[in-house]
C-alpha cells in the first residue's frame, strides 16, 4: 500500500500561523490562556534543549573534521567558513543600510514591542537547561577539537550516538510541535494588536533576504571564476540550475548532493575533490542561513528598539559560523542551532525565538538553494589550490 505523502514543514507552519491569527481574533482571553501556557511550557523545554542541540550537533561536526580530508581540509574549511562570515557581514550591511529606507520603524516600535500586552500562562513548570548557552559553546568546542585531535573511537562514537538522540528529539518532539507553537505565539501577538504590521514589515525583509542570497552567490562565483580562470560566472549558472532546483524543491543539502556533483563535474572539478569538497560543505558551509538568520536578527532587533551595532552583531556572526556545523541534520536545524546565540549574545525573547524560527522556515528552501550554490564554487577554488600544489588526485590521494 502506498504511503500518503504528509504535509512539509513550511505548509504546516503556514497553516498554524493562519489558525493562530484567527483565534486571536476570536477567541476569548481564558481560552487564549490555554493555548498561551501550552506554548508557555515548550517554550521552557526547548530552552532547555538548546543547549544540548549544540553540544549535540557540534561536537561530532568538528570532530569529523579531523578525519579523511588530508592536505585541502584546511583550504576548504577555511573557505567555507569565510564564506558563511563574510555573507553574514553582507546580510548586516545590506539590512543596516535599505531596511531603514523600506520600513518605518520609528513609526512600529513604540506599538510592536513583543511583550507589550501580552497575555500570561495560566501556570509555568520550570525546566532549567544543565547549563547555559555559553558553557554548552565552550564544551562543544573543546570536545570536538579534543576528539579530532586524539582521534579516540569511543569518545567520537559516544558523541555520534549522542547526536542521533538529540536529532531524534528534534525530529519527533521539536519539529512536529512547532505549528502549534507557532500558532500560540501568533494568537497571543494578535490579541496584543500587532499581527498587521508585523506581517507588513516581515514580508518585505524576506524579499530583501532572498535578494541578499541571490547576490552572494553571484559574489561567490565571480570570486571562483577569477581564482580559477576556467570557468565563467554564466557557465556556473548554466550548471547550477538543477541542484538550485532540487534544493529548493527538498529543502535539503543532502538530498541535493548528488545533484549537486554531477554539476560540479560539469564545472571540470576532478573526481576525487568534488567527492570529497561537496558532502563535506554540504554539513559547514551554511552562507544562506548566515544572510537570512543576519538580516531577520537585525530586523526583529531594529523593529523592537534593542540596540545594534557591528561589533555586536560580528561577534554573533562570528560564533554562527561555528554553531551552524552539522545544523543541516534536521529540517530547520540552522536556525535551531542559532537559538541559544540569539538569546544569550542578542538577548531575544521567546516570543522573538519564535518568530525567528517561522521566518526562517520561511525561506528555508532558499537558503538551501544559497548554501548548495556556494558548495561548488568553493570545490572549484578547492580543485585549483589542488593544482597548484601539484597534487595527484587521479588516485584519490589528496
Amino acid at each position: 500500500m502506498k504511503k500518503k505523502k504528509s504535509l512539509g514543514l513550511f505548509p504546516k507552519l503556514i497553516i498554524g500561523i493562519v489558525l493562530g491569527i484567527i483565534a486571536g481574533k476570536l477567541f476569548p482571553a481564558n481560552i487564549l490562556g490555554i493555548l498561551v501556557t501550552i506554548t508557555s511550557l515548550f517554550g521552557n523545554f526547548l530552552n532547555f534543549v538548546v543547549p544540548l542541540i549544540i553540544v549535540g550537533f557540534v561536537v561530532p561536526g568538528i570532530a569529523d573534521l579531523g578525519k579523511g580530508a588530508g592536505k585541502l581540509l584546511g583550504f576548504t574549511v577555511i573557505l567555507a567558513y569565510a564564506s558563511t562570515v563574510i555573507d553574514g557581514v553582507i546580510a548586516y550591511g545590506a539590512s543596516s543600510t535599505i531596511l531603514p529606507k523600506i520600513i518605518d520603524f520609528g513609526k512600529h516600535v513604540t506599538s510592536s514591542n513583543l511583550e507589550e500586552n501580552l497575555l500570561e500562562p495560566f501556570f509555568e513548570i520550570a525546566m532549567p537547561p544543565l547549563f547555559d548557552i555559553m558553557s554548552a559553546i565552550l564544551i562543544a568546542f573543546v570536545l570536538g577539537i579534543g576528539i579530532a585531535a586524539i582521534k579516540n573511537k569511543t569518545m567520537y562514537d559516544f558523541f555520534n550516538g549522542f547526536q542521533d538522540i538529540v536529532k531524534l528529539v528534534v525530529e519527533k518532539t521539536i519539529i512536529p510541535f512547532l505549528p502549534v507553537y507557532i500558532a500560540g505565539i501568533f494568537a497571543n501577538m494578535t490579541y496584543a494588536g500587532k499581527i498587521v504590521e508585523i506581517l507588513s514589515v516581515y514580508g518585505r525583509v524576506f524579499l530583501l533576504v532572498l535578494i541578499v542570497q541571490w547576490v552572494v552567490v553571484l559574489m561567490e562565483y565571480f570570486i571562483a571564476s577569477t581564482y580559477s580562470g576556467e570557468i565563467t560566472i554564466g557557465q556556473f549558472i548554466k550548471n547550477q540550475i538543477p541542484a538550485y532546483f532540487t534544493a529548493i524543491g527538498t529543502q535539503s543539502s543532502a538530498a541535493t548532493i548528488p545533484v549537486n556533483l554531477e554539476v560540479a563535474k560539469a564545472n571540470g572539478v576532478s573526481k576525487q575533490i568534488r567527492e570529497f569538497v561537496i558532502p563535506l560543505c554540504g554539513t559547514i558551509h551554511l552562507s544562506g542561513s548566515s544572510v537570512a538568520l543576519t538580516i531577520y536578527a537585525s530586523a526583529v532587533m531594529m523593529m523592537s528598539s534593542m540596540p545594534i551595532s557591528f561589533p555586536r552583531m560580528l561577534g554573533f556572526i562570528l560564533m554562527m559560523g561555528i554553531t551552524l556545523v552539522a545544523a543541516p541534520g534536521v529540517p530547520g536545524g540552522a536556525v535551531m542551532a542559532a537559538l541559544g546565540l540569539l538569546q544569550s549574545m542578542l538577548g531575544f525573547s521567546e516570543a522573538q525565538l519564535a518568530l525567528m524560527i517561522a521566518l526562517y522556515i520561511a525561506q528555508d528552501s532558499f537558503g538551501t538553494a544559497c548554501c548548495v550554490c556556494g558548495d561548488n564554487a568553493i570545490a572549484v577554488m578547492v580543485n585549483k589550490k589542488a593544482k597548484k600544489m601539484k597534487l595527484d588526485v587521479s588516485e584519490g590521494e589528496i
